[in-house]
């Protein structure tokens, strides 16, 4: 299980002392993640040419993987009587904030069952949860979304592989493996 990036277990403060964070230093930190993200959302050809530091069946699926393309889905999708998706798929995490030029990719997953993935535990549902509570307590509007691509390899290796190439490359500020990146500001644990 993934640490809480939003945890403030530890600290010495209480609840009443809770970080806070104001409109700038929010946006500020959208706009960075913004501008590394809104080259790749365009299609810019120097940012996707660094797909070949995969090699070419790593570059073809990355460039084949457009998460504007999918169907936008509410993150309550999984409380659905029947799921839109089942099986493999790879899955992104966006929000659109209307200021910005491009929407910002905030996850990325992988699962070999789509339909049951979100229904359980999952960290990403708590960043989201805080991430939506600071856009709030700071009067910025959020329109998150989650979008699936079940056109992935079934194998587990393959498509691990697949979603860390996606990672390295996209940089969303909730997984693991980008945290410490984005320094995310509404959350004490940096």
């Amino acid at each position: 299980m993934q640490g809480d990036l939003f945890a403030t277990a530890g600290l010495a403060t209480s609840p009443a002392a809770e970080l806070m964070l104001d409109a700038d230093q929010l946006r500020g930190w959208q706009q960075r993640l913004h501008g590394h993200q809104a080259p790749l959302f365009r299609g810019d050809p120097e940012h996707t040419s660094q797909t070949n530091l995969f090699g070419d069946s790593h570059s073809d699926a990355l460039c084949a993987i457009d998460p504007l393309a999918l169907t936008p889905l509410p993150l309550t999708f999984w409380r659905w009587p029947d799921s839109p998706h089942a099986g493999a798929a790879m899955y992104f995490v966006l929000d659109r904030p209307a200021d910005l030029e491009q929407p910002l990719l905030l996850y990325i997953g992988e699962t070999m069952a789509a339909d049951r993935r979100w229904k359980g535990e999952h960290d990403c549902k708590a960043y989201l949860a805080a991430y939506g509570e600071a856009l709030q307590r700071c009067g910025l509007p959020h329109q998150l979304s989650i979008r699936f691509c079940s056109d992935v390899p079934r194998a587990t290796r393959a498509r691990r592989s697949l979603e860390q190439a996606l990672i390295q490359q996209w940089l969303p500020p909730f997984n693991k493996e980008t945290r410490q990146r984005w320094a995310t500001p509404f959350t004490s644990d940096l």
